[in-house]
Parts: structure tokens; C-alpha cells; sequence
């Protein structure tokens, strides 16, 4: 007689729980939306970022002070994906003419590891909406090179590296570009 698996030992399915479509709703928000949930924001990406060792207060500081910067950028553009809740959010500018630098994808963990090759991973949709939304341009991201966790991530989701002389980054730099076609 084979013995059943409990719920935590069994693999994660798309087919249990809410459909990947209809679960979270994206949709833009206005400059005026993204400062009145600037303290949201701030709890997504705390929740999200990863750190150890008590350090979010300070990353969560810098990044509302990245987000609060860029924000001031012409073109910018801030994605949130809710149910019930925020669940997610990408944010992004215009570079120049056929460029749209993704600056930042915040999804929980589960999305970064379930099935994100597929195009309805949550990643996927916010960034291809992004790109969508600013005129099918083409995604820039410049991650640090030492930063495998978040290079895999991006590659999982259909980034690609660029030239390692494009958009100004020396070979030598600590930093690389990837690209992500509209």
C-alpha cells in the first residue's frame, strides 16, 4: 500500500489554489497613488528582499528613498499586483528612445520559484506589462554581478545578458546589464 503524501510534502501545482490569471489583479498607479502607499510599498519590500539579520529597516529605507527618486523621473511607471492585498510590484522609467529600465520587480518567494519560465508566472506579467504599457520597448537591468540569487531570478523570467560594453558598463565593472525583449 503506497502511503499519501501530507499537503507539505506534495509539489507545488498550478492547479490547486486560484488561477495564476485571476489571482492577482496588475494594474498602474499614479504618481500621487505611489506616495500615498509609499508605507505599503515599504512593507512589500521588506516582506520580500530577502534580508537576514535584522537588516530591512535599512534596505527597506533605501529602496522607498530609490522608489522616491525615481518617481520624479519622466515616463516613470510603477506596476502593483494585489488580490485581497498588494502581493507584488515593478517599478521602471524611460532610458532613451526604445529603452525601459526595469528598476525594480518585488514578488514573493514563491513566485521567484514556482514555474518561472512560464509566461504566467507573476514576475513575467508585471515585467512584460511594464514594457508593454511604455511602448514595447526594451527592457534594461543592471544588476550587481555578484548578486547570483537576483541574476538567476531575472534569467529565470527571460532576461538575457548584454554586450558587456553596452549602455556605458566598463567589462571590468561589478555591475552587468541584461536585456529583456517586449
Amino acid at each position: 500500500m503506497r502511503a499519501q503524501r501530507t499537503a507539505a510534502e506534495r509539489p507545488p501545482s498550478w492547479d490547486r489554489g486560484p488561477s495564476a490569471w485571476e489571482g492577482e489583479r496588475v494594474r498602474p498607479l499614479t504618481r500621487c497613488q505611489v506616495i500615498d502607499r509609499l508605507p505599503d510599498l515599504g512593507a512589500l519590500y521588506a516582506a520580500n528582499c530577502g534580508a537576514e539579520n535584522g537588516r530591512t529597516d535599512d534596505l527597506t529605507r533605501d529602496f522607498l528613498w530609490r522608489l522616491s527618486t525615481d518617481l520624479r523621473r519622466p515616463g516613470f511607471g510603477l506596476l502593483i499586483a494585489e488580490n485581497t492585498a498588494m502581493t507584488a510590484c515593478a517599478y521602471g522609467f524611460p532610458l532613451r528612445r526604445g529603452l525601459f529600465e526595469i528598476r525594480e520587480i518585488i514578488v514573493p518567494r514563491r513566485v521567484r520559484q514556482l514555474s518561472p519560465h512560464l509566461e504566467r508566472n507573476l514576475a513575467r506579467r508585471l515585467q512584460r506589462r511594464l514594457l508593454a504599457d511604455h511602448g514595447r520597448a526594451t527592457g534594461v537591468c543592471v544588476v550587481d554581478r555578484s548578486d547570483e540569487w537576483t541574476l538567476a531570478a531575472l534569467r529565470s523570467w527571460g532576461w538575457r545578458d548584454a554586450p558587456h560594453h553596452a549602455y556605458g558598463i566598463p567589462l571590468w565593472s561589478p555591475r552587468c546589464a541584461l536585456l529583456l525583449d517586449p
